[in-house]
């Protein structure tokens, strides 16, 4: 089984697009999108997620086994979001309202 040889010029775009992805996150956090907040911030959390896991995790490169495992475990992953959003959709309203509103002084 031969190894796979990455150019360090692939490393560094990767690396320059999480950091233009980190600066687009902490821009996002600080502009209010409505009911949308969580969803750009899970879009681009999944974004840089799947960079890390295809370059830095060597990941594009292994084998379709380590593929598998790892699109089983995204779908199990979407499942577990996918329920608790869930939950949290039938929740009342006002609760809702009531938490994020929530502000602690020290």
């Amino acid at each position: 089984m031969s190894e796979h040889i990455v150019s360090p010029r692939v490393y560094i775009v990767i690396f320059l697009s999480l950091m233009l992805g980190t600066g687009i996150t902490v821009w996002a956090a600080f502009q209010n999108f409505g009911k949308y907040n969580i969803v750009i911030a899970l879009a681009i959390a999944t974004i840089k997620a799947t960079l890390v896991v295809l370059y830095f995790m060597h990941a594009r490169y292994s084998p379709k086994r380590t593929q598998l495992v790892i699109v089983c475990s995204v779908f199990w992953l979407a499942i577990m979001l996918a329920l608790t959003l869930a939950d949290y959709d039938t929740r009342p309203r006002e609760a809702r309202l009531a938490s994020a509103n929530t502000c602690y002084h020290a």
